[in-house]
């Protein structure tokens, strides 16, 4: 019962699913240390082979002074280099980003996209439907006509399936990806295990099929008012069938009969194909306050320069060995 009220008492402050109860329960699973706050969570990580840490503030609230000195006693506490703050706040960022820079923050490299893409889910599903590109409309038709059905299934053959597609997907699109066990773990937490009484499961799975066969499945986070779209997997072979497009169709539709009001698409890049497919839904851009790093250390440009030989390293690496699910 204790440990029930803690959750929806930390639940109630929460804006974001990663800043939720569920998701830090996961990430201790995964073998992060988490930090609760009276304003949020944050993930510590230790360095190797030195006695200090940094830490992760994701998708938390609008920074305030008393919550960055909060940060900056923790810091202290737990020797940290600096903490990682990317809040999920799209109002007031000039005066935010200026509180920042006076305590002492300064741009970091980032963790989410700076800006994504939301769509309103309160108007009509007609009025909806006629803000897409036509060659989006186009598409889902297609879909449609070859009889592509997409359903909620969160069995166990559906998640086995949304794995199966996902190690697909990692292949063949040749990008780096968390391994199969976080996304399981992320699965038994947000999904699976208990919540609190009268709660949703924050995880929910969408399945396009095609002749009996799941072809596109999609993982959605459903919280608060909104909805999001954090992960997604098809297989190569019927992508002429554009599960995909009648996938996010229905996704609107399942956000609406939901009662939310904005579908958060999880993050926008110039001229990636993922972030061109959702151009095609007419969304709007949002600009979130950016990544920042609250120094908290004189170590903190030695760590910036080695950082930056690590990911010329990876880069390096990629080029010669295929990323693995």
């Amino acid at each position: 019962m204790q440990n029930s009220l803690a959750l929806d008492a930390f639940n109630k402050n929460a804006s974001h699913p990663l800043q939720t109860w569920e998701w830090g329960e996961f990430r201790k699973a995964w073998g992060n240390e988490v930090v609760r706050l009276s304003f949020g969570q944050l993930t510590l990580h230790s360095l190797p082979f030195l006695p200090y840490k940094i830490a992760a503030f994701e998708k938390g609230p609008a920074p305030t002074r008393q919550m960055l000195n909060e940060l900056k006693k923790l810091a202290k506490e737990e020797n940290l280099i600096f903490i990682k703050l990317e809040p999920s706040v799209t109002e007031d960022l000039e005066k935010l980003r200026t509180l920042l820079i006076d305590s002492g923050a300064t741009k970091g490299r980032t963790l989410f996209t700076p800006t994504t893409f939301w769509i309103d889910l309160t108007r009509s599903e007609e009025d909806i439907l006629k803000s897409f590109h036509s060659k989006t409309r186009y598409n889902i038709r297609i879909a449609q006509k070859n009889g592509v059905e997409v359903v909620e299934d969160n069995s166990k053959a559906a998640f086995k399936k949304y794995l199966q597609l996902t190690k697909e997907t990692v292949e063949r699109q040749g990008f780096y990806a968390h391994n199969r066990r976080y996304h399981e773990l992320m699965w038994e937490h947000l999904h699976r295990k208990p919540v609190s009484e009268g709660h949703e499961p924050i995880a929910r799975l969408l399945t396009a099929r095609y002749k009996g066969q799941i072809i596109t499945t999609w993982i959605v986070f459903v919280w608060k008012d909104f909805l999001y779209y954090p992960y997604g997997a098809s297989t190569e072979r019927y992508k002429n069938i554009m599960a995909n497009n009648l996938m996010m169709w229905e996704a609107i539709r399942f956000g609406k009969s939901l009662g939310l009001t904005t579908f958060d698409l999880w993050g926008r890049e110039e001229g990636k194909g993922f972030t061109r497919f959702k151009e095609g839904y007419s969304p709007k851009i949002v600009e979130f306050l950016g990544t920042w790093d609250l120094v908290t250390s004189p170590f903190y440009w030695p760590y910036r320069v080695l950082e930056s030989l690590r990911w010329i390293l990876l880069r390096t690496k990629s080029k010669f060995s295929k990323p693995s699910f």
